[in-house]
């Protein structure tokens, strides 16, 4: 740093505080940033032992290009041109593309394996977060008719309350875990302690090279890439739902839930007007 000329320091301070940030800029918004030139900014980059700013650019990416993926997709397809209705056609077509992906790559002994693990459970956690989340509270509705017991563990307690939740699971319980790109380390963190309990765990994520596959029992793949977000969720959701209408079909009481449960809502629900005679 004491080499640095004070332009150049500063810069340095500024890369020290918001390295992922610098990381998805390009040389024009990281010179601006600095309050440089981009001749400046080249230069940094060449004082600090590197060709130019793309390789210094490459060089502070390194180790989370995984997380930086989502944001490069998005600068590069908002540089092209695009209506409204194209985007929303391109979205959906993404999405149709993901399911059939999905329903493609399904193993059929996966699927048995799975379907048998829920119905044998003596109890059911569910492990989701950040988008993740909301995926575990629909299986969680979806599976409920079903089994005696599932709990999402994605409540407002967040990671301390799952945590200790399943500091009570046992050997005879399944822990269902969700988890896609950007993979967050506490779902990865609780499927471990899962694990070290002897719990069955089955993972619904995106391909086997997930840090969640080499920790599961049973292993449910959804195709996931989406160019304008992180990830799509329709395929996922269509695997949520497959589970459960799979779990449905196999359970030998399913009819007379769905009896009683249509019975106990039928207050609430909206009838069609009698004619009078």
């Amino acid at each position: 740093m004491s080499t640095l000329s004070a332009s150049h320091r500063r810069m340095a301070d500024y890369v020290l505080a918001h390295p992922f940030k610098v990381a998805m800029m390009t040389i024009d918004e990281f010179a601006q940033e600095c309050q440089v030139s981009i001749a400046t900014a080249n230069r940094f980059a060449r004082a600090l032992g590197l060709p130019g700013y793309a390789q210094f650019r490459a060089e502070l990416a390194r180790g989370f290009e995984e997380n930086l993926k989502p944001v490069e997709r998005l600068r590069l397809e908002r540089g092209k041109a695009a209506s409204a209705a194209d985007i929303f056609a391109a979205s959906i077509y993404e999405d149709q593309r993901n399911s059939e992906l999905t329903r493609m790559s399904l193993s059929a002994e996966q699927c048995e394996r799975a379907v048998q693990a829920v119905l044998d459970a003596k109890r059911v956690f569910i492990i989701g977060f950040g988008s993740s989340g909301f995926l575990a509270g629909l299986l969680q509705r979806g599976l409920s008719l079903h089994c005696a017991m599932v709990e999402s563990l994605a409540g407002p307690g967040g990671v301390s309350h799952a945590a200790r939740e399943l500091s009570r699971i046992g050997s005879d319980d399944l822990v269902i875990a969700i988890a896609f790109p950007r993979y967050l380390a506490d779902t990865i963190t609780l499927v471990r302690a899962a694990k070290s309990k002897g719990v069955a765990v089955l993972a619904i994520t995106d391909k086997p090279s997930s840090p969640l596959a080499p920790l599961a029992d049973i292993c449910l793949y959804a195709h996931s890439q989406r160019q304008l977000l992180s990830n799509s969720e329709t395929a996922v959701l269509g695997m949520i739902e497959a589970l459960s209408a799979a779990v449905a079909h196999k359970s030998s009481h399913s009819v007379t839930a769905a009896a009683l449960l249509t019975e106990s809502v039928m207050p609430w629900l909206i009838h069609g007007e009698r004619k009078n005679d």
